[in-house]
């Protein structure tokens, strides 16, 4: 059994991947996927354009107090992890850093789930994102069109609802606006 390479080694391959592929660090190992299906980047940009609201600045149409980004690379507890999509309330996050890895957890995310991805995303992912104060956390899977809301308490995720099919759900953090599950299967 070997030891494993140093963090920077590790970090240094991740960026040596080529651009058709997402790298994640997930305790230390290197993690290659292949890049999203059509109907998971399809879900996953549907979701943001549904979200966008909330993205808005005080005064635009909507309720605002959010920062909400596709794809940000997170650097949390020295792994390097990658979701679809992430928000930070705007009271944790005033300005959007100009940097490649944001060290700041999120208070929301997504991640859309993928054949080569789903395991990894149930299980490590999800571990780690708690342990790292992420408070909420979103499933999507556009093969069987599911939606499944999480809350940590504590250290631990709480399920709150799962969602399926063409449903016009209110899901928590942002149940303060409609969420058209169908347009998110839309092919």
């Amino acid at each position: 059994m070997g030891d494993k390479p140093p963090p920077e080694q590790v970090y240094e391959a991740l960026e040596r991947l080529p651009p058709h592929v997402v790298g994640e660090i997930i305790e230390g190992e290197l993690h290659v996927s292949p890049r999203p299906r059509m109907m998971h980047g399809r879900a996953a940009i549907r979701l943001g354009q549904q979200l966008a609201p909330f993205d808005l600045e005080l005064g635009g149409e909507g309720p605002g107090g959010w920062v909400i980004l596709p794809e940000p690379e997170l650097h949390l507890g020295g792994n390097v992890l990658v979701p679809d999509l992430a928000g930070w309330r705007r009271e944790r996050m005033p300005e959007i850093p100009d940097v490649v890895g944001v060290e700041l957890a999120p208070d929301w995310l997504c991640e859309v789930l993928s054949p080569s991805t789903e395991a990894v995303d149930r299980s490590r992912k999800m571990t780690l994102y708690a342990r790292e104060g992420v408070n909420h956390l979103w499933l999507v899977d556009p093969r069987i069109q599911l939606l499944e809301i999480y809350r940590r308490e504590r250290e631990r995720w709480h399920r709150l609802g799962a969602h399926t099919g063409s449903a016009t759900v209110h899901a928590e953090p942002f149940e303060a606006g409609k969420l058209k599950l169908g347009s998110l299967w839309e092919r």
